[in-house]
């Protein structure tokens, strides 16, 4: 019996920008704890073994970080706070239901594109 496959990924954007930088970031003074908290919430949780929380690069999301991808069900949270990080793993993916209130504006993450489909539109 081999080691089972985590239930869930959590990619947290970790991305930085330089001081000064006109664009936004999704780890500022104020958020640079969020991956740790949710690493140790896992933990505390007894469900680390089941949650990959995962440092990530850019998810191209920057003006409503902080940021984090939860697969399966590429459901993108915005805006996030230690608070709404333990609500999604207490409601999300403990309890089974998305929390719609930090979920991404729709207008921001739209559907997925097949590769396939984006380099037609691209003229490829």
């Amino acid at each position: 019996m081999g080691i089972p496959q985590p239930a869930f990924y959590i990619f947290k954007c970790e991305q930085s920008a330089p001081p000064g930088m006109p664009k936004p970031s999704c780890v500022r003074p104020e958020t640079q704890d969020l991956f740790q908290h949710l690493a140790q919430s896992l933990m505390k949780k007894g469900i680390i073994g089941t949650v990959q929380p995962i440092r990530s690069a850019c998810l191209n999301r920057c003006n409503v970080g902080p940021v984090m991808l939860v697969e399966p069900g590429h459901t993108m949270y915005a805006g996030l706070t230690k608070d709404a990080i333990d609500r999604i793993i207490d409601e999300h993916i403990i309890g089974g239901n998305v929390v719609e209130e930090f979920v991404i504006s729709d207008e921001l993450w739209d559907a997925p594109i097949a590769p396939a489909d984006m380099m037609k539109q691209m003229g490829r």
